[in-house]
């Protein structure tokens, strides 16, 4: 009787311990302290604001467009901290390859800091990925529709985006069987349940819809899994996961011109975390033109002056690079708070917008077309 108190006592204490080492370590959380976000990810921390002190700057991209050939963009990205980053490619060098080898940098990047935090960075640098695995199955999915192989496929798909089990559903032979392997053996399983289809309905304007069902999934499920750590990571996540809810909800609207989607359909295709929910998006659902969706959007001051520049003309900007030019105001304001998680996403998010400029350069350079090629986003 003795040895059974003894032991209750024992685990009680421990079960009280247990409670208090969690409670303090979600309370420490949402304050943003440093009291122990440098004890699990202070290394991480410190690793990927290096990374972002190598990214290009204004005279690095000044130089790039000066460049007469590929050659000279290879020749001067060794001196940046990409390094010999192409040496071990051989002329005639192809933007292609460029594109490769700057998403295996960032994925090199990426993977040696997954591959060793815990949790909850661990769990955010998952969410990060699972974009990129929602576009690498919506490419298959489209791919086995038009009939091309699955493995033709696979060496298209975004690397950041690829999982073990990418493999296994490559012997998929139809669309439907694709999406039931999807459902039942990838990570996005859990946001494909919360998007039900028909699977023998699957044509493009489906294919479409579906994607556009599970990035409003999974936008919502990142923002509350940020919300719910709280503190500085929630308060520089939120905004910039709202944004993106709101860019696409304003895509969504654009690309529904001169379509048959009902405008519930629509309605139910958008993010409900962004700053126009919920009379933005009920407005943005009833909007028949271009001019409408700008009118709409003049009202809320977050994008007043979105649609500034933005024409048809050849100097002209497009909305999608007036999205892309916010987004990255954003990311690089993240980098001025400490002791959050946010600095990861921004990394990540910054580094894909600078291999977009430099495969710019680098195609513009390709094709002879030094007219267009100013036309990338400025990072620093």
């Amino acid at each position: 009787a003795t040895q059974s108190t003894v032991s209750s006592g024992i685990n009680a204490e421990y079960g009280e311990f247990q409670t208090f080492q969690h409670y303090f370590k979600r309370i420490n959380l949402s304050m943003g302290d440093s009291l122990t976000f440098n004890i699990d990810n202070g290394y991480f921390d410190g690793l990927v604001r290096g990374y972002r002190s190598g990214i290009l700057k204004r005279n690095d991209y000044h130089n790039l467009v000066e460049c007469e050939t590929l050659e000279d963009l290879k020749l001067h990205l060794q001196g940046t901290d990409y390094g010999p980053l192409l040496s071990n490619d051989p002329s005639p060098l192809m933007v292609q390859t460029i594109d490769e080898r700057l998403k295996e940098r960032l994925v090199h990047e990426f993977t040696h800091i997954r591959n060793q935090c815990t949790a909850p960075l661990s769990e955010f640098l998952d969410y990060i990925t699972y974009g990129y695995m929602i576009d690498n199955i919506i490419l298959l999915i489209t791919g086995t529709l038009r009939n091309r192989p699955i493995a033709e496929l696979l060496p298209r798909c975004h690397p950041l985006g690829k999982f073990d089990e990418l493999a296994t559903i490559s012997i998929a032979q139809s669309p439907a069987e694709l999406f039931n392997a999807v459902m039942v053996d990838t990570p996005l399983a859990p946001f494909f349940k919360e998007c039900v289809q028909d699977e023998n309905d699957l044509d493009e304007m489906n294919i479409e819809i579906l994607r556009n069902k599970l990035y409003k999934t999974y936008l919502e499920d990142f923002y509350a899994f940020c919300k719910d750590l709280g503190g500085t990571t929630a308060e520089v996540m939120c905004p910039i996961l709202a944004f993106e809810a709101d860019r696409r909800a304003i895509t969504i609207t654009i690309n529904s011109f001169r379509t048959d989607l009902l405008k519930d359909d629509i309605e139910n295709l958008y993010p409900t975390c962004g700053t126009l929910y919920p009379e933005g998006l009920k407005f943005l659902k009833n909007a028949e033109d271009r001019e409408e969706v700008r009118r709409i959007l003049e009202r809320y001051g977050a994008y007043k002056d979105l649609h500034a520049g933005v024409g048809d003309g050849p100097n002209d900007k497009t909305l999608e690079d007036r999205f892309f030019e916010e987004e990255v105001k954003m990311l690089c304001l993240a980098f001025m708070n400490s002791f959050h998680l946010g600095v990861f996403f921004a990394f990540v998010k910054l580094k894909e917008q600078e291999n977009r400029n430099i495969v710019w350069i680098a195609e513009c350079n390709a094709q002879k077309n030094k007219s267009k090629v100013d036309n990338y986003i400025p990072i620093f």
